[in-house]
C-alpha cells in the first residue's frame, strides 16, 4: 500500500490535523473533567458489566429451562408410550 493511499493528501499534512484535532479533542475532555485513566477505567468497568449480565442471562434461561424441563419431558416421554404401543394402520 503506497503511503498517499494510506495518509491521504500528504503525510505532513495529515499529521500535522491529527495533531491539531488530538489537542482539541484533549482540551474538551479536559474541560468536561475526562482523563485518560477515566476512559480505561470505565471501558473496563463495561466490558465486566456485560460479561456479568450475560452470565446471569445464561443462568436465568438455565434455571427456567430446568423449571419447564420437569414437565415437559416425562409429559413428552409419557406421550410417546402411548403412542407406541397404538397399532397402526397400514394403507
Amino acid at each position: 500500500m503506497d503511503q498517499r493511499q494510506f495518509f491521504g493528501d500528504s503525510v505532513a499534512g495529515t499529521l500535522i490535523r491529527l495533531v491539531l484535532l488530538s489537542i482539541v479533542v484533549g482540551v474538551v475532555f479536559s474541560a468536561l473533567g475526562i482523563n485518560p485513566s477515566n476512559i480505561v477505567d470505565s471501558i473496563q468497568r463495561l466490558i465486566r458489566r456485560l460479561t456479568e449480565l450475560g452470565f446471569d442471562t445464561v443462568q436465568w434461561a438455565i434455571s427456567y429451562f430446568l423449571l419447564g424441563a420437569v414437565v415437559v419431558f416425562p409429559v413428552w416421554f409419557i406421550v410417546r408410550l402411548l403412542r407406541s404401543t397404538k397399532p397402526r394402520d397400514r394403507a
